[in-house]
Order: structure tokens, then sequence, then C-alpha cells
């Protein structure tokens, strides 16, 4: 588990975002600077500690993609005792990431981790952002490790999320899994790709 400053000292709202699999921060640029912003990923290991946040007025998770099961297990390692947020937003992701139903399929994840290169990233990056993007390098032992141990972790704890976003057009994790990994919680939909941010133009239209 790594963590980074995107943003700091701007202003007296946060967001810490609990990113996805192996495409960084970039995933934002399409959002605005509004925010200080605390972005988390690589989850070999789910276990640092987050800075001392209590000067902030708000502060707002967001976890997304197989941030989400991430945030579930450092919540319950770290998190009830160590900051309480605002609000917690999930997009695009599952507390259960490796799950037939309510997943990304097995088979699907295993001929990923399996059958991981520098043509299959591509070809997922593709799938994520649906377009094809820029040719990107990638540490394919560090990040089929990242598989192994998200994989191995297994389904997370429920952090109490106050919005689910589901985007309809999703290549990573099938809209119906995720429509049933959130049965009876508060659902939201956005016309968008598994990385779903430049549907939104302000980071409150996630809760507002």
């Amino acid at each position: 588990m790594q963590m980074r400053w995107l943003t700091q000292g701007l202003s007296s709202d946060l967001i810490v975002f609990f990113g996805g699999w192996a495409v960084g921060d970039g995933v934002l640029a399409a959002m605005p600077v509004t925010h200080d912003v605390l972005f988390v990923d690589d989850y070999r290991t789910v276990n640092l500690n987050l800075p001392d946040l209590s000067h902030y007025r708000e502060t707002t998770l967001i976890a997304w993609s197989f941030g989400v099961a991430a945030y579930g297990h450092w919540w319950a390692e770290k998190g009830q005792d160590a900051h309480k947020f605002t609000r917690q937003i999930a997009l695009c992701g599952s507390l259960d990431p490796v799950s037939l139903r309510k997943g990304i399929p097995p088979r699907i994840f295993k001929a990923t981790r399996d059958g991981l290169s520098v043509e299959s990233y591509q070809a997922f990056l593709s799938n994520s952002f649906g377009a094809r993007q820029a040719r990107t390098s990638i540490d394919l032992e560090t990040r089929r490790a990242e598989l192994d141990a998200v994989a191995a972790r297994g389904a997370a704890p429920d952090p109490g999320f106050d919005r689910i976003w589901i985007a309809s057009n999703d290549k990573i994790f099938p809209r119906a899994n995720l429509e049933r990994a959130w049965d009876g919680q508060p659902q939201a939909f956005v016309a968008a790709p598994h990385v779903p941010f430049a549907s939104f133009d302000r980071w409150d239209g996630l809760w507002r």
C-alpha cells in the first residue's frame, strides 16, 4: 500500500482516494483541482496509517475499482479507530472483488493474472477507459503480485458506503454483478466506462 499527496494545502476539504490496479492517479485527470487529495494504491498490503487529518473541515473517502475491497480491508484493520470520514463513496467496485456473481468472475481474473503481459495490459487500459490509450509501461511482477494479494484477501468487511456508483458500460466489473453485490444499498448509475470520472465535472457531484 502506497499513498501520496496529489494536492495539499489548497483546501480545508480533503478527499482520500483509494485507486485501482495498475493505472495510477491518471484516472483523475478530468477532475477539478478544488480539494486536497491524498491518493492510495498498490494493494499488495493494506496496512499503512493515514496522516493526521483532524484539521480538515470535511473528509471524503472515495474508493474505486479494487480500491473498494482494499478500503474495506483497511477499514477493518485500521480505519475504525483511525478516522471518521464525513462520507464514504464507492465506484465501480465490489467488496468481493473476485466472485462469480458479485465481482470479477474468477475465470476472467485468472486469465488476466496468468496472461499478464505488456500487450494484455494495454488491452486492459483500453477496456477500462473505453478507448485506446497511449502505450504505458508496467512492472509485470509487481502488478501480478498485487493481483495475488487481492485474491488471497478475499471479500472485505463493509465499511458502510453512503453511495455506490455503477457504470453502465463497465467492461471490468460486470454491471449485473455490481447490482447484486450492492443489492439493498444506495446505488447510483452513470453512463460511463470503468473509469467514469470524465462524466463528473465536480467532486461533489459524486455525493450531492
